[in-house]
């Protein structure tokens, strides 16, 4: 089998010069658990960290995060590719990709400043001109005045372009209504009360769910939420990869750490400059079943529900996880729940719409019983057979595979295996094997998974690849 390599360059600190071909096995092989073999640039490319193919067309589209820009390639030969019109300005850390069923946009998640892009794509898969959805505030805000009965984190600021007239957007200053519900700088009269809110929800949920309420009552405590994850953990970017670690502190209450890390890794020092600031930093999209989009923040600790008709992304509804817990990655699992990993507490979340379509945490759990303080989860995948989720943890550089029974939403962690590389940043389920990229031993290594206990076992193959970061199957 053969697969596609996102990876970093020089300009983000890596080795990777393009996006790179991985052969498992022979080509013509139906399973992966052959051997590895990395045999180069498939195109040229200056960190194309995320990849992502057009539904039906032949088209392979890259965030490349250091440019910030989304580039398309269309295929020239079996194992090239060539640029498929200019790159397309998106915004600053751009990190993912994703593209619609229909393949008529593209939605790209920035983490550097928080821009959710819509850019539609035309017949030969070239994306048009970017459209910035709306902005959010902090959930965790509680000094900014709200419009009665606003939710938690107020309403989105106005939609803008970067340039161009792709469909569905507006300009700025056009006067014309937002694609979120308003705008955070104009909202005025009368507050809410956060903590008699949060109060009162707890009560109504029960023993079992009051500690999946965010705790506004004592948002400056060092932890806001009863929960086994972080909370109000003061975070720190790793300038290298982008990863986010706690200043100092436990990771997770009654966890020894200091929050140091390596030498030279961009760890926090303690010094106050280097916290980080609660801005938005969107990571992710995912179309879902009935047209709507999620999107995780990391920086703000949300995931935004989007309605997508009429070519315009319009939010419709917000989840507040834990602060600090630093949503990262989703998934969607056939029961139809969304899972959710949190980088910074390590953590597992389950998400459903209720009866009246509002979103909600409906279950949640830690990836482990503790961690080391500088760890931060990455991906996640789920088995064929969809009963367990594996999630890679960069520090202590081991696969978390978590039970999924029930209805879907009941979750059980059942082992940690060392994942065979440094820094796990992605790993891809094929069947019986599970492919994980190793962004700082620049190596992806195949482990075989046992599909009786759904527990990934010991390396079966590895190859050199440089700053792995995604890894995506070829179609041919």
């Amino acid at each position: 089998m053969r697969f596609l390599l996102g990876g970093y360059s020089a300009d983000m600190g890596g080795s990777a010069t393009g996006v790179g071909m991985l052969h498992a096995g022979a080509v013509e092989d139906v399973l992966a658990g052959g051997a590895l073999a990395y045999t180069g640039d498939a195109v040229r490319a200056s960190s194309p960290s995320w990849i992502a193919w057009h539904p039906t067309l032949d088209v392979l589209y890259a965030a490349l995060e250091g440019d910030g820009t989304v580039q398309a390639y269309r295929r020239a030969s079996e194992t090239r590719f060539a640029s498929l019109g200019a790159a397309v300005p998106a915004g600053e850390g751009v990190c993912h990709v994703a593209v619609s069923p229909d393949g008529g946009s593209l939605v790209a998640s920035c983490w550097g400043d928080g821009r959710v892009v819509r850019m539609s794509v035309d017949a030969a898969g070239r994306p048009g001109s970017p459209v910035i959805a709306a902005g959010v505030g902090d959930p965790y805000d509680v000094s900014r005045p709200r419009v009665p009965g606003e939710l938690p984190g107020g309403r989105g600021s106005t939609g803008r372009r970067t340039g161009g007239s792709g469909a569905g957007g507006r300009s700025a200053g056009d006067g014309s209504p937002s694609d979120g519900a308003g705008d955070d700088d104009h909202d005025g009269g009368a507050g809410i009360d956060l903590a008699d809110a949060a109060r009162a929800l707890r009560e109504a949920a029960g023993d079992e769910f009051a500690h999946l309420v965010p705790s506004y009552d004592a948002v400056d405590a060092e932890y806001s939420w009863d929960g086994t994850g972080a909370s109000g953990v003061m975070l720190t970017r790793d300038s290298r990869d982008g990863s986010l670690r706690p200043v100092d502190g436990p990771r997770h209450p009654g966890t020894p750490g200091s929050g140091a890390g390596a030498a030279g890794d961009g760890a926090a020092t303690g010094d106050a400059s280097a916290v980080l600031e609660r801005v938005s930093r969107a990571h992710q999209a995912r179309f879902l079943p009935g047209g709507a989009l999620v999107t995780t923040d990391v920086g703000l600790d949300l995931v935004r529900v989007w309605a997508t008709a009429g070519g315009t992304l319009r939010e419709r509804g917000r989840v507040v996880l834990p602060r600090g817990s630093a949503p990262r990655h989703s998934l969607w699992h056939p029961s139809g729940h969304l899972f959710v990993v949190t980088e910074a507490s390590c953590e597992l979340f389950v998400l459903a719409p209720d009866a009246g379509g509002t979103w909600r945490i409906v279950a949640g759990t830690a990836l482990s019983p503790g961690f080391a303080a500088d760890d931060a989860a990455a991906e996640i995948a789920l088995s064929r057979d969809g009963r367990y989720v594996y999630a890679g943890i960069r520090g202590t550089d081991v696969i978390a595979t978590v039970a999924v029974t029930g209805s879907g939403a009941q979750l059980t962690p059942v082992a940690l295996v060392e994942a065979g590389v440094s820094w796990p940043r992605h790993h891809f389920v094929e069947r019986d094997t599970l492919l994980v990229a190793g962004q700082r031993s620049d190596e992806v290594a195949s482990l075989a998974l046992d599909e009786r206990t759904g527990v990934p076992g010991r390396v079966r193959h590895r190859t050199v690849a440089p700053s792995p970061t995604r890894i995506l199957p070829d179609r041919r």
